[in-house]
């Protein structure tokens, strides 16, 4: 029997094997047929955020925004969309709703899984809560998350639920409404009203805490919440490095203090320079600011050997479920850092190139002939995700999922009506 893999399959924990077997509509078997094999989907989340897309889903597209989802596209399949509230809701009863649910829409068209990024956060609250009791701002709040999850059901399952709590109640970088309130009731509180407000919005959605802070002040965070019942379903991971490289000895040090929760970890914000690195001494991210901050071809070097890096130590690991990249662009990038895969010409970079040879190639089962047996089956070994068989020179395809365990799949081929 003929077997198709994917070139390497050394994270096995990603990888199944089954015997496919294939029968036409007269229930005989595809004996001694040609095939084309291909891969269609990881059901791993190798993600970036959706910001630059939203001119072009809503119809204002920049000159370069074609080419740039094209991009995109072709790299990652899970998308983060931005729920700040301030800006989403610049003024009260006024969300732009209709923008981020076509954004979103154009995503789910084509295939991508998305995030909505955050329902509670300190920072970007609404300017008109400020001096509000916290009696109304939490009224407010909860009716703020309700309306988010139930709206974009269907479209948004997964959301970032609370953003940063392990500074909430402390936070002084700037006045906002959210901070009091939760000095005023903890952050066991704030952490009950985001879960379950957006978990009674949609019953099925995939709630995460998600902070910077990956320190032990985290890890006792997560410890009361989940002592007190609080229903997380996968802690969030924020991994931006500004100032260098974590390395893979710290990666492999959070990896065992988050993982010993037993829930998924997802790496939700992870950039990397490709320029001068920001100073050590700065605590803050945001406090750096400097007039121009360029990408240097020595800098795309060193992003691309640690991207690399990076991706190889969380895919390895059985118990990340998503890396999420925070940019595919410098134009626009955040805190103005070089951290985009691409340009801000739009051309990629080393770092592009490298991913992609990853996900879409060392990960990935490109297009393969393969012929069955006289039973009509053929092997497969490849990442989780789904996949297509055709019928070499006929119309005749099935699509199905390759699933740990699955063992075998039984597939009748038909041309199309």
């Amino acid at each position: 029997m003929e077997v198709v893999a994917a070139p390497d399959t050394s994270a096995t924990h990603r990888v199944a094997e089954a015997r496919v077997r294939l029968t036409g509509t007269d229930g005989r078997p595809l004996a001694n047929a040609e095939l084309v094999v291909a891969q269609r989907s990881h059901d791993f989340a190798f993600a970036n955020i959706g910001f630059d897309v939203i001119g072009l889903a809503n119809g204002r597209p920049r000159p370069g925004d074609a080419e740039l989802a094209e991009r995109w596209l072709a790299l990652f399949n899970t998308a983060t969309l931005p729920f700040y509230w301030r800006n989403f809701e610049p003024t009260p009863g006024s969300p732009d709703t209709a923008e981020l649910r076509a954004t979103a829409q154009w995503f789910a068209d084509r295939g991508v899984r998305l995030k909505g990024h955050p329902l509670v956060w300190h920072t970007l609250a609404p300017q008109w809560l400020m001096g509000v009791e916290p009696a109304e701002v939490e009224r407010a709040l909860c009716g703020r998350i309700r309306r988010e999850v139930s709206d974009f059901a269907g479209l948004i399952d997964t959301w970032d639920a609370i953003n940063e709590l392990v500074i909430m109640p402390v936070f002084t970088a700037e006045d906002n409404a959210i901070t009091p309130l939760a000095r005023q009731n903890g952050q066991l509180a704030m952490a009950k009203l985001a879960f379950e407000e957006a978990r009674a919005a949609n019953p099925d959605a995939t709630l995460l805490i998600n902070d910077f802070d990956l320190s032990s002040d985290y890890e006792h965070l997560l410890e009361d919440l989940l002592e007190a019942g609080v229903q997380i379903d996968a802690i969030g991971l924020q991994t931006h490095m500004h100032q260098g490289f974590r390395g893979e000895d710290d990666l492999a040090d959070i990896l065992t203090r988050f993982s010993r929760f037993g829930l998924p970890l997802h790496f939700t914000e992870t950039s990397l320079v490709s320029g001068e690195l920001m100073p050590e001494h700065i605590v803050d991210l945001n406090d750096y600011v400097v007039d121009s901050w360029p990408s240097t071809p020595e800098g795309e070097a060193r992003q691309a050997d640690e991207l690399v890096r990076h991706y190889r130590m969380l895919v390895a690991h059985p118990g990340v479920a998503a890396i999420t990249y925070w940019g595919i662009t410098d134009a626009d990038a955040w805190l103005g850092a070089p951290i985009g895969l691409l340009r801000a010409d739009g051309s990629p970079k080393p770092s592009y190139e490298a991913l992609r040879s990853l996900v879409k190639g060392q990960w990935w089962v490109a297009p393969t002939r393969v012929h069955t047996d006289t039973d009509g089956c053929f092997g497969l070994r490849g990442y989780l995700g789904n996949y297509r068989v055709e019928v070499a020179g006929s119309a005749a395809a099935a699509e199905f999922a390759l699933g740990a365990g699955i063992g075998g799949v039984e597939l009748t081929l038909s041309e199309p009506e």
